[in-house]
């Protein structure tokens, strides 16, 4: 089912995205995908958390400027990276190893940008997650500035403002409840937490939409004025495992994050979680993991160079 979704989406990509296809380096470097898979299963193995830090990266990458690896380039403090709204964003050093193994196999042929979507899909495949086809053929980048990622989507962001964000991507209410279900995976920091638990109100306060079986648990975990750095997982109850558990969670006010609490909050976007439950749902609703792919894999085509477009970088984090 997903792969039909995909091959249907690839029907009516634009202009832009026309030199992508599944299978773009099956002759030019037949190698690239388990080349990056064995990358990212090994760098797996020393750290368990790469499944979310390598689909977190490519989410970030793809919001600013499309998907053109702009986010890996690191040639001074000005430099996309170190962005305000990319605070946390990891994994570049596991997209530098894969691109050393391919420049070594096949020099001068896979975008950097191609690599951060293969990387993304197989850190998936080890939470669990759906296997499915990614679209290949993109070129890198040649501008990358912290001025760039102003308008990241950030957890404080009202329910209108993140669907305002995501609309100018030319992504729907529905693409912002999957991606944000993307949340399944990962752990945050308390310094995301802090405004949430103990300053929601100008007067102070917490966020009235969390559950108040959950709220002490979490002011457990981040007790006021304690370490901002501490880590929960984002997923209550299953952080390691792709599932749509996180949704379960956000209506039942378990939302870890105020943005993803805020998905109940508006009417189209709470009627796209309750799909995904009830008895309509078991006999014939929609299928959680054949959606995310579709969203995901028409993330993944926001804003990419092809053709002559952009660059093949030798190494990530740095342009030609």
């Amino acid at each position: 089912m997903a792969l039909v979704l995909i091959l249907i989406f690839s029907v009516f990509i634009g202009v832009s995205q026309a030199q992508m296809r599944v299978g773009f380096y099956s002759e030019t470097c037949p190698d690239v995908e388990s080349t990056v898979r064995a990358t990212v299963q090994d760098a797996a193995l020393s750290n368990p958390n790469i499944p979310a830090v390598l689909l977190r990266l490519h989410f970030h990458d793809c919001f600013v400027q499309g998907c053109d690896g702009s986010i890996l380039i690191d040639n001074g403090p000005d430099a996309e990276k170190h962005a305000f709204g990319h605070q946390g964003v990891g994994g570049f050093e596991v997209i530098e190893m894969a691109k050393a193994k391919l420049e070594s196999q096949c020099p001068g042929v896979v975008s950097c940008a191609d690599i951060v979507a293969l990387a993304a899909r197989d850190a998936l495949a080890l939470a669990n997650g759906p296997a499915y086809q990614v679209p290949t053929g993109r070129r890198d980048g040649l501008v990358s500035s912290t001025s760039l990622a102003a308008d990241m989507p950030d957890v404080s962001d009202s329910i209108q403002k993140l669907k305002s964000k995501f609309f100018d991507k030319s992504l729907s209410e529905k693409d912002l409840v999957l991606l944000s279900a993307a949340h399944t995976i990962g752990t945050t920091a308390c310094f995301f937490m802090t405004d949430r638990l103990y300053n929601f109100f100008p007067g102070g306060g917490s966020d009235p939409s969390i559950n108040s079986e959950f709220l002490p648990e979490l002011k457990a975990n981040c007790p006021e004025n304690g370490d901002v750095n501490v880590r929960l997982p984002i997923d209550h109850g299953s952080g390691e495992t792709f599932d749509k558990n996180i949704l379960e969670n956000i209506r039942a006010g378990f939302a870890v994050l105020q943005s993803d609490a805020s998905l109940t909050q508006d009417e189209a976007t709470k009627n796209v979680i309750d799909s995904y439950f009830g008895s309509s749902n078991t006999l014939s609703g929609p299928s959680f993991n054949d959606d995310f792919v579709e969203s995901i894999v028409k993330m993944g085509q926001i804003g990419v160079l092809t053709d002559s477009q952009g660059e093949i970088r030798r190494a990530c984090g740095a342009f030609n």
